[in-house]
């Protein structure tokens, strides 16, 4: 495989590199990373430096030392969902991470009254939409609940979204090659809040009923130049490992 220096060449470039790699599943656990000489040649960089980067990604779970194997990938903690797995699949177009599996995948044309959705999608209060849920796991292990929700203008353009089936392609370039319409990605919010108890349930967290367990949600709200096209909420497992860029 081929390393293409970044254009920086310090140690948090290299560990940048490495880190966009294992994160993409472009590097998969087990695999092995180049030798010290090996990165410290294809980068242009000193021993020191590549030593530096490499302690980054061990200090992160990344990777481990393993004596004459040399440095190899370790299994992910953390939980790319959402936004990130557009990244990932624009990147190499693998849609999950070495061990990643999702289920309950529903979809559903409901009435909304979020305030924030309602806001986020420029609708009025009972306004329809489609929303699609699924729940990431990990080795079979739940790590988030992926919320997304359409309004009516980007389903008629995108019928697929109201139907009951996973998306061959993500909703961007769909709509991108039938409107001609570039697709931008909004800012990335998290906060933590308490967990409904549907999100309880999905994450197959056993917790007494009107207990307060705290969980991180990221939001994204995407557009076109015209008008917001979907809101995205993904719910994390408590412990989850969230990368937020």
């Amino acid at each position: 495989m081929a390393y293409k220096a970044p254009d920086g060449k310090g140690y948090a470039d290299v560990a940048a590199h490495f880190r966009t790699m294992i994160k993409s599943g472009e590097l998969a656990p087990g695999d092995s990373l180049p030798s010290v000489a090996e990165i410290r040649d294809q980068f242009g960089v000193a021993a020191k430096t590549v030593s530096r980067a490499l302690g980054v990604l061990k200090s992160e779970s990344l990777v481990s030392s393993r004596g004459a194997l040399g440095t190899i990938v370790e299994k992910s903690p953390m939980v790319i969902t959402g936004s990130d797995r557009l990244k990932r699949m624009e990147r190499n177009g693998l849609r999950y991470a070495p061990g990643e599996t999702s289920s309950g995948h529903r979809v559903m044309t409901r009435s909304v009254y979020d305030s924030e959705v309602v806001t986020a999608l420029n609708l009025e209060p009972g306004d329809e939409a489609v929303i699609r849920i699924r729940v990431f796991r990990q080795d079979d292990k739940p790590t988030s609940v992926g919320v997304s929700v359409y309004p009516p203008a980007t389903v008629a353009a995108v019928s697929e979204l109201a139907d009951d089936v996973r998306m061959v392609k993500q909703f961007d370039q769909l709509y991108t090659e039938r409107t001609g319409r570039e697709v931008v990605k909004g800012e990335r919010i998290a906060y933590a809040r308490q967990a409904s108890q549907d999100e309880l349930n999905a994450l197959e967290i056993d917790a007494p009923r009107h207990s307060a367990v705290a969980v991180l949600v990221t939001t994204v709200t995407f557009h076109d130049e015209d008008q917001p096209l979907a809101y995205w909420e993904d719910v994390y497992a408590p412990g989850a490992r969230v990368p937020i860029s």
